[in-house]
Formats: C-alpha cells, sequence, structure tokens
C-alpha cells in the first residue's frame, strides 16, 4: 500500500510539471523556459524536479510521450475488437479520440505556437497514422481496389489537418459538431471501419 501511494504521489507531481511546462511554453516559448521556471511554476524545488527529471529536454519527452500514448489508448473505447462498422451507424462515440484532444486541450493546444515542444508538429500527426495502421482496417467504397498504406496515410493526414485547423481556432465547433462533420466525410470515401487494436489489453 505504501509503495502505491508512494507511486501514485511521484505520478501526480510528474503531472504538475508536466503541466506547468505547457502552461510556461505558452507564456514564453519553450527554448526560453528554464528548469527554474518549472520548479517555480510548479511550486516545487529543484531537488524534486531532478529526482524525476535529467533536465527540461527529458520533461519535455515525457509531457510527449505520456499524452500521445493517452491518444492511442482512447480509440478503441467505443469499439468491439474484430466487429466491422459500417460508415453508415458511427457514432459521436466512435471518435473518442476527439474526446480525448478535447479533454486535453491545454496540451493540444501547443500546436498552435511556433517555439512549442520538440517533436510534436511531427509526432502527433504520426501517432494518428500508427493508430489507422495499428488498430483498424478500412474498407473502401463500393469495394473500391486501392494501395491500402497510401489509403491509410491519406486519411490519417487528412483527419489530422482537421483537428489542426479545429485546434487552431481555438475549438470554436463544439465537439460534437466536430465529430459528426468528420463522421459524414468518413462516409465519402469508406464503407466500414474494423477495430482490431486492444491486444495488449486483453493481455493483461
Amino acid at each position: 500500500m505504501n509503495h502505491e501511494q508512494s507511486s501514485q504521489r511521484q505520478n501526480r507531481t510528474k503531472a504538475h510539471f508536466r503541466h506547468a511546462l505547457i502552461e510556461l511554453i505558452k507564456e514564453m516559448g519553450y527554448h526560453h523556459v528554464t528548469v527554474k521556471d518549472i520548479v517555480d511554476h510548479a511550486a516545487y524545488n529543484r531537488s524534486t524536479f531532478y529526482i524525476h527529471y535529467k533536465d527540461k529536454l527529458d520533461l519535455a519527452e515525457d509531457t510527449l510521450v505520456t499524452t500521445l500514448a493517452g491518444l492511442e489508448k482512447s480509440v478503441g473505447n467505443s469499439y468491439v475488437p474484430g466487429q466491422k462498422v459500417h460508415t453508415t451507424h458511427l457514432k459521436n462515440s466512435s471518435f473518442d479520440i476527439v474526446t480525448y484532444i478535447y479533454t486535453n486541450r491545454d496540451f493540444f493546444s501547443l500546436i498552435k505556437y511556433e517555439d512549442t515542444l520538440p517533436g510534436l508538429h511531427t509526432r502527433f500527426p504520426q501517432t494518428i497514422l500508427k493508430i489507422y495502421q495499428e488498430q483498424f482496417e478500412f474498407e473502401t467504397i463500393d469495394h473500391a481496389p486501392v494501395n491500402m498504406e497510401y489509403f491509410k496515410k491519406y486519411t490519417a493526414y487528412g483527419f489530422y489537418g482537421l483537428l489542426k485547423y479545429w485546434i487552431r481556432e481555438g475549438f470554436k465547433e463544439d465537439r460534437e459538431t466536430f465529430i459528426q462533420e468528420v463522421i459524414e466525410l468518413t462516409k465519402t470515401h469508406m464503407h466500414s471501419v474494423k477495430y482490431v487494436g486492444g491486444n495488449e489489453e486483453k493481455g493483461d
């Protein structure tokens, strides 16, 4: 129990540091943020910071990896592994990835900034592509033969483009409306989707 409590405390502390870094990047840009700024903002001391991280870059990498890992895990929440879903039956819950992004909008808003978290602009869209490649099988309209590798890249980066626009506009369009627009677009080129991810969770 003590170990569990200690682990929870460490996770909370790291979350506070990640949150401090996100807020400071928006205020002054990543390259101007110092470890002193981070510990002052998070209300910890430097020794506590160095228990968890080697330096600012280590914290930045943890922030990026942790949040994008959460993005990957969020996708399968409303799908049954192996079940095919026709795009006409897609619901708002089919896009829990959008809900995750909105819930973590403080982090994802960082794409609006030039001097931002290192790797964010490349690894965010790469994560979406990874999700499409590893967690889904797609069927085209009328079973049109396509190079599925290219199809997934086309679809993933198109979706990322819509997400980036939504984020840059400050999430002006409400989440439900945005998801509905994505669903309508999906129907124009996809007949069905099948979720094949989630094997890791089954093995736990």
